[in-house]
């Protein structure tokens, strides 16, 4: 959600009302659904294992989550009409997240994908040649060492609450998240800019180059 906000004002894009599909419903997707929406964006379609559903006007992801704990799945969802996967993701919206499996959007798709700004949710979920394709397009991609890092930050943050034996409000906690999240997409995008390179490529420097300093530093002062 966080990097997606980022992601919208950089392309200009208003974040409140924007249509919003997400390709998986588990830990990944369904939070970020249901953060997005609580935005005031407008979550269209989500998919499951055993399919998806779509209402252009949109719909309460909690309430889905809810519907899913009672039926074992989305598909049935009231005031939806069914999708599978693949159409889910060309469905017409402002942000796509695919947040399932890897290899999800490919050479094959691409150029059907119809979202302004793709953000990752899951590991890999877009090939090489796809993102060529959406970077010709002019379609945003938000890669997934940045865009679902936020996990790995919060389990960073318990780590170290463990240590100290003192604990923060998930307040401060969230708190905390931004201001990670936000630096780093900030810093991401600056070196996009400078390198004249895609979000992804900037990324992977962007990592390096902090693992690099780490270890530089620690072998100056063991």
């Amino acid at each position: 959600m966080i990097v997606a906000r980022e992601a919208a004002r950089v392309r200009g894009l208003p974040f409140a009302g924007s249509r919003v599909v997400v390709q998986g419903f588990g830990n990944v997707g369904s939070v970020a659904a249901y953060l997005l929406h609580d935005q005031g964006c407008r979550v269209v379609a989500i998919s499951d294992v055993y399919g998806g559903i779509y209402n252009p006007d949109g719909f309460d992801p909690r309430a889905v989550l809810r519907h899913v704990q009672q039926t074992g799945r989305a598909a049935g969802f009231p005031g939806t009409v069914p999708v599978s996967n693949t159409e889910l993701l060309e469905l017409p919206c402002d942000f796509l997240v695919p947040a399932a499996i890897e290899g999800q959007i490919t050479g094959d798709n691409a150029g059907r994908i119809h979202a302004k700004i793709v953000v990752e949710g899951a590991n890999g979920p877009t090939t090489p040649e796809a993102d060529e394709i959406l970077e010709e397009r002019g379609v945003l991609v938000v890669p997934d060492i940045l865009a679902n890092a936020g996990g790995v930050t919060v389990s960073y943050f318990e780590w170290v609450q463990d240590l100290q034996s003192l604990f923060w409000s998930e307040e401060e906690i969230n708190q905390r998240l931004e201001r990670i999240m936000v630096q780093a997409f900030n810093g991401v995008v600056a070196l996009a800019r400078e390198r004249d390179v895609e979000l992804r490529t900037a990324a992977l420097i962007y990592a390096v180059k902090r693992v690099a300093d780490a270890l530089l530093t620690r072998g100056i002062y063991p």
